[in-house]
């Protein structure tokens, strides 16, 4: 994880409109886009046909139809249309039927009730197709009510529908307690947004410190936790705990990212654990991709290798 002074630098660099309309011209281009080793298609066609290979080496996966920050109710109505479309382009493809979607993207930004309205649109069809549907969580001024909302949707009858708490938020304490209790699956994450002192922890040791805390309480009194992380001290941590609790490797799962570490995914498949890949797609893809490589020093290497070897 990088400094918050270069998170912060990253996140800037996401604003600027001259970079956001480069990306848009090169990163994705066809055979050769900087931005296709960790996104995996600007539409869900080109996401099923890039995930095809991952049952074959034991692999889960989840679809993230990236977007984020909409402003009107007619662009939250689009995208939970398109998510509708994705769900039954999912069915028919034949692949794992399992996605990641954000509130803000349903129209959290307009008020509450939009972006309720359009999650249950999308569950309606998930529910039906034996869709799980991960809301993902955003910047800290967001993770109260996205908690409130999955709460309202589970006392609603939606139990294949969970969340993610951040580690380096110090409020995950008591989030995760409180998803424990209800019953929601929990994906823990160390955190990617340029958060203040005041609700974050601001150094790695902090952060890494509350992640194998909460990861802990997770694997004892969670239901089916995800553990994401391409950390290789936070993955030894798990196994660590694990074993030494005696708990079966199905109890939980690693989720790793898209174009990241396909050595490390294959190398846990073969111990016997459950692996998942987090698969982003659509052309929303700049936001996501620039907290990607201000997460850590190693994504801004994969890039960087990506761009010599696409031009040599």
């Amino acid at each position: 994880m990088l400094s918050a002074t270069s998170k912060a630098l990253f996140h800037g660099l996401a604003q600027v409109p001259v970079l956001k309309r480069l990306a848009s011209r090169y990163g994705m281009a066809k055979g050769g886009g900087f931005a296709r080793r960790f996104i995996a298609g600007e539409n869900v066609a080109e996401a099923v046909a890039a995930v095809h290979d991952l049952p074959g080496r034991g692999l889960k996966l989840t679809l993230d139809y990236l977007g984020e920050s909409v402003a009107t109710g007619e662009a939250a109505a689009a995208a939970a249309a398109e998510y509708v479309h994705i769900i039954e382009a999912i069915v028919e493809s034949g692949i794992e039927r399992n996605i990641s979607l954000k509130l803000t993207q349903l129209g959290l930004d307009v008020d509450r009730a939009t972006a309720v309205d359009n999650i249950r649109r999308i569950l309606e069809p998930a529910d039906r197709h034996g869709f799980f549907v991960r809301i993902d969580m955003e910047n800290s001024p967001y993770t109260a009510v996205t908690l409130d909302i999955l709460e309202t949707l589970w006392k609603q009858g939606h139990r294949q529908v969970g969340t993610v708490i951040q580690s380096y938020l110090r409020r995950s304490d008591a989030d995760v307690d409180r998803l424990n209790a209800l019953g929601a699956r929990v994906r823990l994450v160390k955190g990617a947004y340029k958060e203040p002192k005041t609700v974050a922890y601001q150094h790695k040791a902090e952060v890494d410190a509350k992640f194998i805390e909460l990861m802990r309480t997770l694997l004892d009194h969670g239901h089916y936790p995800a553990i994401a992380t391409h950390d290789p001290a936070m993955i030894e941590a798990t196994k660590a705990y694990a074993k030494s609790k005696g708990y079966a490797s199905d109890r939980f799962e690693f989720q790793l990212l898209f174009g990241i570490r396909r050595d490390l995914q294959s190398s846990l498949v073969a111990e016997g654990y459950r692996v998942r890949v987090y698969v982003p797609f659509g052309q929303q893809w700049y936001p996501y991709f620039m907290r990607r490589l201000g997460e850590r020093p190693a994504n801004v290497a994969f890039v960087l290798r990506g761009l010599i070897s696409d031009r040599g």
